[in-house]
């Protein structure tokens, strides 16, 4: 907090969610021009060009600017005022776009930095595997990010993985957020990690977590939660029937819930 703002002087900062502001704007676009713009030189940065061009923009190869067609305006230049004329989501469309990239920079540098400044400037929003979502607690963050971590580096476990990427997935959409879908995902993949333990692929995730139970000195009321949160989403007013109901009866904060708690199931 500002000196200004201890003292009552100014006010503190709303947390952005649906808006981006001047001063969150800029931080990352010059992130994008000192970390990756500046440090890419002759072929390495015509091919970002061209993948920008090609791949986000969606635009022709022949109306990227040259010095040999004789254009006045650089691509940089286009690049730049491109940047200052996305609406707010597409701002973090395109930051998402260029963290995922394979370039001969520290892109890892690049997403711990953009992190470094949502926080500071009050975004909504944080790097997560690769994915802007909607989550700014550290301790969340940690635990999704691990729990992806493990399921993708062990193979009997990559089922888990798919089904928390995409739970991840829906629920960082930041213009059509499924979270009925998200928190389905998020659920699954305690199903997935449940059977996969118990070695017993048709058992339900009851049978399953009283097994689960046993061999890892599961406490009751902790299995239990899980049954509870699992016979939620499977309920016939609840998430895997809602749809034909037509009461989707679920909400950000629900489905940001799910995955947290999903993922510390994978993490334990």
């Amino acid at each position: 907090m500002k000196f200004s703002e201890k003292i009552g002087k100014t006010k503190s900062k709303a947390i952005q969610i649906e808006s981006m502001d001047d001063d969150l704007r800029n931080s990352l676009w010059n992130l994008i021009r000192s970390l990756i713009l500046s440090p890419l030189k002759g072929s390495e940065y015509k091919i970002l060009i061209k993948f920008i061009w090609i791949n986000f923009y969606k635009l022709t190869i022949d109306s990227i600017p040259s010095r040999s067609k004789g254009d006045e305006e650089s691509s940089y230049d286009i690049v730049f005022k491109k940047f200052y004329a996305f609406k707010w989501y597409e701002v973090y469309d395109f930051i998402e776009f260029i963290g995922n990239l394979h370039l001969p920079v520290d892109m890892l540098n690049f997403k711990d930095q953009c992190n470094y400044f949502l926080e500071k400037e009050n975004s909504g929003y944080r790097f997560i595997d690769g994915k802007i979502a909607p989550i700014t607690n550290t301790s969340e963050i940690e635990a999704i990010e691990k729990a992806l971590y493990i399921s993708e580096r062990f193979t009997a476990l990559n089922g888990a993985n798919v089904h928390l990427s995409k739970s991840l997935e829906k629920l960082s959409d930041k213009q059509n957020p499924d979270y009925a879908n998200s928190i389905k995902e998020a659920i699954s993949s305690v199903e997935f990690i449940a059977k996969k333990f118990s070695d017993k692929k048709n058992d339900s995730l009851s049978g399953s977590l009283d097994k689960l139970k046993r061999k890892l000195n599961l406490h009751q009321q902790l299995a239990n939660g899980f049954k509870n949160l699992y016979n939620w989403t499977s309920d016939a007013g609840g998430i895997r029937h809602s749809a034909k109901e037509g009461t989707l009866d679920c909400d950000f904060d629900d489905a940001k819930f799910m995955l947290v708690s999903c993922s510390a199931f994978v993490n334990y």
